[in-house]
């Protein structure tokens, strides 16, 4: 005697991809709209919900509910989940030959149910569609660019769906399907239950991937300033601080720069907030594009930049600063200029405080010695 009724599987199944459904719809509205997908993925596993239980009441309800339209909707599960993949990712939807793909399925499945009734050429066909659809999706979370559990959870639920509906393509033309799916046999069951599992291991991934990024995005917003992208003052002081404790222990030099954009409050006056707001992100892209990996640029306030150079002297770091303030000045549009105070690490009885302290001095010296210009303190 079997230990699973077959029936009662696709039943759970269903009643999974419903209860998945639930949470992440109740996700999609309370997480920000900048996470996309999470409506899309969860309209796919109610479609999945409504096709497992369907498919459970086969014998019980009419034909065209239980076998035509169940399927129609495995097919719709599938590719909605996928859709909602793209849309998370970012990538732009194609729908139109997916579309015809499900199309062209479904007239070769109601052929083969009504035309010329065959199970296994209707079964060969929504498994041969499972595996095309699930497949492309897994290829789709594999270039995901966060690695971790989220990723290859969803990746290995996906690969796992993926691989059942290939074993029942090749099963289904060596194994008699005489007495319909829902049997006790062995082929059946197992993919019931593997398809359950597949399902369930599918969800829980979607949704600590959406987690996962709606972590990254609470990170971004901790440590990034909303405007320009550059670091917070609060995490690069932490950046900073972190720097000077190696230097400390390694003896290793490390140097700040403090810069500030000449007559920002012109521009503001004179060509509006708008206008203010593109100066600063195009400082920034500007400072960025001549940085190393591991400087770290930080917004101080208003007009004013702190850059961060570890393992830099202080002639370097003049260097570096002059080729900021030369690419500020026939780069920056509007036009606008950038004054700098420089200050470099000097042993171990120095402190980050001591640093700002003496960079914000030179700074100021650089403004009131006519701006555009750099000095060191």
């Amino acid at each position: 005697m079997s230990l699973f009724d077959t029936r009662t599987v696709y039943m759970l199944c269903g009643v999974m991809g419903g209860l998945m459904a639930l949470v992440l719809l109740s996700l999609r509205r309370s997480y920000p709209p900048s996470i996309k997908g999470l409506g899309d993925w969860s309209s796919a596993l109610f479609a999945l919900f409504l096709a497992g239980v369907l498919t459970a009441l086969r014998g019980l309800i009419p034909d065209p509910l239980s076998i035509t339209l169940a399927n129609l909707l495995f097919f719709a599960g599938l590719y909605g989940s996928y859709y909602g993949s793209q849309r998370f990712l970012s990538r732009t939807p194609h729908p139109v030959p997916w579309l015809a793909l499900i199309a062209a399925l479904a007239c070769l499945h109601i052929w083969y149910t009504y035309a010329h009734p065959s199970l296994p050429a209707r079964v060969l066909v929504v498994n041969i569609g499972g595996s095309i659809l699930l497949g492309a999706q897994a290829w789709l979370i594999s270039g995901y660019r966060i690695a971790g559990f989220p990723k290859w959870l969803t990746f290995g639920a996906l690969v796992s769906g993926t691989v059942l509906q290939i074993f029942r393509s090749i099963m289904v033309l060596v194994v008699p399907m005489d007495n319909g799916i829902l049997t006790q046999e062995p082929i059946h069951q197992l993919y019931a239950i593997g398809f359950a599992f597949s399902v369930l291991l599918y969800a829980i991934g979607v949704i600590l991937l959406a987690t996962d990024m709606l972590r990254n995005e609470l990170e971004q917003l901790a440590t990034r300033d909303s405007l320009t992208g550059a670091l917070t003052r609060r995490h690069w002081n932490e950046v900073c601080a972190a720097e000077f404790k190696r230097c400390l222990r390694s003896g290793r030099s490390m140097a700040i720069l403090m810069l500030d954009l000449d007559h920002f409050k012109a521009i503001n006056d004179s060509l509006g907030h708008q206008a203010g707001d593109r100066v600063l992100l195009n400082f920034v892209a500007l400072v960025e594009g001549l940085l190393r990996q591991n400087d770290s640029l930080g917004r101080f306030g208003g007009e004013e930049f702190i850059l961060l150079l570890p393992e830099t002297t202080l002639d370097q770091a003049m260097q570096a600063a002059d080729r900021i303030r030369q690419q500020a000045e026939i780069a920056a549009k509007p036009a606008c200029t950038v004054s700098i105070g420089v200050a470099a690490y000097q042993g171990e009885a120095d402190s980050v405080d001591a640093m700002l302290s003496r960079a914000d001095s030179a700074m100021y010296r650089a403004k009131a010695g006519g701006r555009n210009r750099i000095e060191s303190g």
